[in-house]
């Protein structure tokens, strides 16, 4: 674009932003912990959901410092819901790291902001620019779909080039002025306006300057490959209950999916022998890797749960199983826990169908 194109294109943008920006507590007090913790709460999750989150955790920890020093399962049980718990971890992580390296003051560059544990380059662009206002892009989905329409730019945004190139062409069209009310403006036109599969064209400020609203090619852009397929995976959650009417919740690994998180034992159905039935599988899977011998096991009277990650569609099929007190858990990472109990443990959203699931039956 040509430079007046530019200051008409930027005053036109910035106008629509401010008579129609979504009112967001980290936006009306853009300090750099608020802007940077929305910015992980909000990745893989809709500002609708984050909003509850973000104001209960700045109420538990309201600065670094308490974040930096928060007991694990305070900080697990505050993000209990939100999914993808490794971001919380992170931020704890990141938190230490900027306290002890940083003297507890954020960096103020995109750049810098690069060498906190869990900050890519989207949420460094974001940070930098709004509670700094370094003039920088953030680009993120949005981004790529509204930046990709205006240019009508036929780059693949599954490329690993597609960040550096919308990066460098976004840059020249940044208000030096007013940096991070521009990356909202986009986040907000792209939430609302210039969505994926119905973007609302008749009412975009920015439509006199789209060339693929000039040229009809909006559904066409972004330009990405195809997903990979999620991978199923059939899993048995096994609801061992005790005498006292407890139920066996084992912890998961620290690393990977639900990492350190509390639910029913799962046991993938590819490691069950496949010369017996399903009940008497987890029979022997029980016996063989805890030493633990159930009793009156049987299928719970309930429609199997489904369970998406990322790039895994799990199916757990429930089982019902007894374990008298007098079991040994020496080779179970778990314990027996009342229900009473669910609400204070931080438990994954599976782990919650599972038991709405269980207790209705």
């Amino acid at each position: 674009m040509e430079q007046q194109t530019i200051r008409t294109f930027q005053s036109t943008f910035l106008t629509w932003y401010d008579q129609n920006r979504r009112v967001l507590p980290w936006r009306e007090n853009p300090q750099p912990y608020y802007v940077w913790l929305s910015e992980i709460m909000l990745q893989q999750t809709q500002v609708q959901t984050v909003l509850p989150y973000f104001e209960r955790f700045i109420q538990t920890f309201p600065d670094l410092a308490s974040l930096a020093a928060a007991p694990d399962d305070v900080l697990m049980k505050c993000w209990e819901g939100l999914g993808y718990y490794a971001r919380a971890r992170n931020l704890k992580r990141a938190a230490q790291q900027i306290m002890t390296d940083y003297n507890g003051q954020f960096p103020q560059t995109a750049t810098a902001l690069l060498d906190i544990i869990g900050i890519g380059p989207y949420t460094a662009g974001a940070v930098a620019s709004i509670a700094f206002n370094e003039v920088v892009p953030a680009v993120d989905g949005n981004a790529y779909r509204v930046f990709s329409r205006i240019f009508n730019d036929q780059t693949d945004i599954s490329q690993s080039k597609a960040s550096q190139h919308f990066r460098t062409l976004i840059q020249p069209l940044i208000p030096k002025d007013r940096p991070g009310d521009f990356n909202q403006a986009v986040m907000d036109l792209g939430a609302s306006v210039c969505t994926t599969k119905e973007p609302l064209c008749l009412f975009c400020p920015l439509q006199a300057f789209c060339q693929s609203y000039a040229q009809g090619t909006m559904l066409d852009l972004p330009v990405k490959k195809k997903k990979i397929k999620k991978q199923k995976v059939q899993l048995v959650a096994v609801a061992v209950r005790n005498e006292a009417g407890a139920y066996l919740l084992q912890q998961r690994p620290k690393t990977g999916l639900l990492a350190g998180l509390s639910t029913f034992p799962l046991i993938d159905q590819a490691d069950l022998p496949e010369d017996l039935d399903l009940t008497q599988g987890v029979l022997r899977y029980f016996k063989q890797h805890y030493n633990l011998a159930l009793q009156q096991i049987q299928l719970a009277p309930v429609k199997p749960v489904t369970h998406i990650f990322t790039h895994l569609h799990w199916t757990l099929t429930l089982v019902t199983a007894d374990l008298s007190e007098s079991s040994d858990l020496a080779y179970f990472s778990g314990a027996f826990k009342q229900p009473a109990e669910f609400a204070k443990l931080a438990l994954p959203t599976l782990q919650k169908k599972l038991w709405t699931r269980l207790s209705q039956a």
